[in-house]
């Protein structure tokens, strides 16, 4: 088979509903929009979730739980395996993480995670550390100071 014997199965493509045309149609002078009202104007019809006017559903079902989303803290991580860039023996800060690019934006604390291996002795200042990361901290000969 070639591309320029592709053929589309029958009936997979069905002619434009070409509605106002004539006798012919079966969809002439109101289009198959009935007689006047709501539904035959342009634009018209109401939206998918009105019931009429009877108060609708969102608005009778009680509210419930509590949402935390106004208050939650979002950290900018890093992993363990993107510090090798640091040379030996380097303090790395909040600030040192930002110039060098490894974190845009310092959002609510950095946490560094476990993911990678570290192969530098460095010293880490973060806000927070995950189990893992701090094992291989630990594994290299680097300190991890949470500030």
């Amino acid at each position: 088979m070639k591309l320029h014997e592709l053929t589309k199965n029958p009936g997979a493509t069905t002619a434009k509903k070409r509605v106002g045309r004539g006798p012919g149609s079966g969809l002439g002078k109101t289009s198959g929009r009935g007689q006047k009202g709501q539904n035959a104007r342009s634009g018209g019809g109401v939206n998918p979730v009105f019931e009429g006017g009877q108060l609708p559903l969102y608005r009778r079902l009680p509210k419930r739980g509590f949402s935390n989303y106004l208050f939650k803290k979002e950290y900018a991580v890093i992993n363990v395996g993107d510090l090798n860039v640091f040379a030996d023996d380097t303090v790395v800060t909040p600030a040192l993480l930002k110039d060098t690019g490894l974190v845009k934006k310092q959002l609510a604390g950095i946490k560094v995670l476990g993911e990678g291996t570290l192969e530098k002795k460095l010293t880490i200042q973060a806000h927070k550390f995950s189990k893992s990361a701090l094992e291989k901290i630990n594994e290299s000969g680097s300190k991890a100071e949470v500030i």
